[in-house]
């Protein structure tokens, strides 16, 4: 799949340049906002939503003005209905406002009038939960992301496509070879590559290639967008991963972790601390 860039090819305000300017002045680090109910405990906090935003808002509060990411979990918040959305969407804006680029992970997948409302909702400005990016499912084939990434490109946003995931259900389908000799991972690997195409210093569309993968023998290096690499940390992978997973294409390399900074909470300093050494750890890994 194709998509015209030829508009926004050299807009610095388009979604990969803001990402390169946020790692370049606050280092590669991504850091997940999930508020699932082991962290609520272990912070001492109801497992309701008062609990909830008091952990998001804490954790927004303390990293918002440090990371370059901040990649808030929508389930943990969707659970409580209406208040927690409500909660999400001062998450977002918080976060926004102090300077961290927010990837919504929401892992929407649809086709037609449906994938054209999860657009608007994630991706245009005009709506309260509208973030940086978001991330997508390309099982229902990658055209079927056509309305995500259409207004990406119009609004200057982003959108994460799962490629090979950190579950171990994943290789199932990804792993399973199409008609044509590629893995079904591989052809997401190069309809992004398309997608990207003309953009610098890399395209609005990025892909998920988890760090605990290891070498699975698909080729990044045509991919022209940004990798976010959930699995480290809690999940078992770490820095020294992401040398064999991602080869030359490690410097574009986003890396996420959740419980692994989010354990330090509720003090403030302590997480900021923590995310400060991930962010070094993972810089000179990514050189």
């Amino acid at each position: 799949m194709s998509v015209n860039t030829s508009q926004v090819a050299a807009d610095r305000d388009h979604f990969g340049a803001r990402l390169a300017k946020a790692v370049a002045e606050r280092g590669p680090l991504c850091v997940g906002i999930d508020p699932h109910p082991g962290l609520l405990d272990a912070w001492g906090l109801t497992r309701d939503v008062a609990g909830v935003e008091r952990f998001a808002r804490t954790v927004v509060d303390a990293l918002a003005g440090q990371v370059a990411v901040l990649k808030p979990q929508s389930a943990f918040f969707e659970r409580y209905g209406s208040r927690g959305i409500a909660v999400l969407e001062r998450v977002i804006l918080d976060a926004r406002a102090a300077g961290a680029l927010v990837l919504n992970d929401v892992k929407r997948g649809d086709i037609g009038s449906t994938m054209d409302a999860y657009a608007a909702a994630y991706l245009d400005p005009a709506s309260p939960l509208c973030g940086d990016a978001m991330t997508a499912s390309p099982y229902l084939g990658f055209g079927s992301l056509a309305p995500l990434l259409s207004a990406a490109i119009a609004h200057g946003n982003g959108v994460f496509v799962l490629g090979l995931t950190s579950n171990p259900e994943g290789p199932q389908v990804q792993h399973a070879v199409a008609a044509d000799g590629r893995t079904v991972a591989q052809t997401v690997l190069d309809a992004v590559a398309s997608a990207d195409a003309g953009y610098l210093p890399y395209g609005p569309v990025g892909v998920v290639v988890g760090a605990t993968v290891g070498e699975t023998g698909h080729d990044l290096s045509r991919v022209n967008g940004p990798f976010l690499a959930p699995g480290l940390g809690a999940q078992g992978a770490t820095a020294d991963d992401l040398r064999a997973v991602f080869g030359d294409a490690r410097r574009a390399v986003l890396p996420s972790v959740s419980r692994e900074v989010l354990r330090a909470g509720p003090d403030r300093a302590s997480l900021r601390s923590v995310a400060a050494r991930a962010a070094d750890d993972f810089a000179a890994v990514l050189a």
